[in-house]
C-alpha cells in the first residue's frame, strides 16, 4: 500500500510518515497542492491524505480534481477543520472519508486500510492464501496456525501479493507500491525481499515466480 501524505506542516508531515512505515505503509509527502497533483500524475498511489488548508492549489480544489477521475487514488481529508459543515464540504467534493485533526495514529491506520480495502477489489480484512493468513490491521502473519514473524517491508510485499488474489504482480508494481519515491529502479530489493520471505513462509513455497512477468501467490 502506498500513500502520499499533503501536509505543509513539516513536523507532522514526518510523523504521520514515520508512522505509517511502521505499519508497512509506504509514503511520500508533499507541502503543497501543486505537488500533490504533479506526484499523482507520476506515481500509482491507493490513498491521498490530504490536508484542506494548503498552499499553492488549495485542498478542495486538489480533491475535486482528483473525484473527476474514477482512476484517481481515494482520498482522506485530514484537516483541522472538524466542524459539521466542514465534513459535509468535503464529503460533498468528493473526498471519500474525513479525519480531523487532532487524531490518533490508530484510527488514521485504520481508515487508510478501509479506503485501500475498497479500491478497485473488495478486499476482506483477512487474506489468505492456501494456509498463510495475513492481517493487516493487527499486522500479523500466521501459516497453519504459526506465527511468521515479518519486517515491514516483507509483510507489505506479502500483503500487495496476496490482495491479488492469485494474479501476478510485476517487480515494478512491488517496488512502486511498497517503496516510497526515493528508491532505486535498478535496486535488487524486490527480489531478495521475496527470497526472504519464502524462506520464513517456509515449504511447500507459497509464493511462486512467473518468468518474465513477476510474482503471485499461491491460492
Amino acid at each position: 500500500m502506498r500513500v502520499l501524505i499533503v501536509e505543509d506542516e513539516e513536523f507532522l508531515a514526518e510523523a504521520i510518515r514515520a508512522r505509517l512505515e511502521m505499519d508497512a505503509i509506504a509514503a511520500d509527502v508533499v507541502a503543497d497542492g501543486d505537488a500533490a497533483l504533479a506526484a499523482v500524475e507520476i506515481n500509482d498511489y491507493d490513498v491521498v491524505l490530504l490536508d484542506r488548508d494548503i498552499p499553492g492549489v488549495h485542498g478542495d480544489e486538489v480533491c475535486r480534481r482528483l473525484a473527476e477521475n474514477p482512476e484517481s487514488p481515494a482520498v482522506l481529508m485530514l484537516t483541522a477543520a472538524g466542524h459539521l459543515d466542514d465534513r459535509v464540504r468535503g464529503l460533498e467534493l468528493g473526498a471519500d472519508d474525513y479525519l480531523a485533526k487532532p487524531f490518533e495514529f490508530a484510527e488514521l491506520i485504520a481508515r487508510l486500510r478501509a479506503l485501500n480495502r475498497r479500491q478497485f477489489t473488495a478486499h476482506p480484512p483477512i487474506l489468505a492464501a492456501g494456509n498463510v493468513r495475513l492481517d493487516p490491521f493487527r499486522r500479523e502473519v500466521t501459516r497453519d496456525g504459526r506465527v511468521v514473524q515479518l519486517t515491514r517491508k516483507e509483510f507489505s510485499v506479502l500483503e500487495l501479493l496476496m490482495q491479488a488474489g492469485g494474479g501476478v504482480v510485476s517487480a515494478e508494481t512491488i517496488l512502486e507500491k511498497a517503496w516510497d519515491e526515493n528508491a532505486n529502479p535498478f535496486t535488487q530489493s524486490v527480489k531478495v525481499t521475496i527470497s526472504t520471505l519464502r524462506r520464513k513462509l517456509g515449504e511447500p513455497a507459497v509464493i511462486v515466480t512467473v518468468p518474465g512477468v513477476g510474482y503471485g501467490v499461491v491460492e
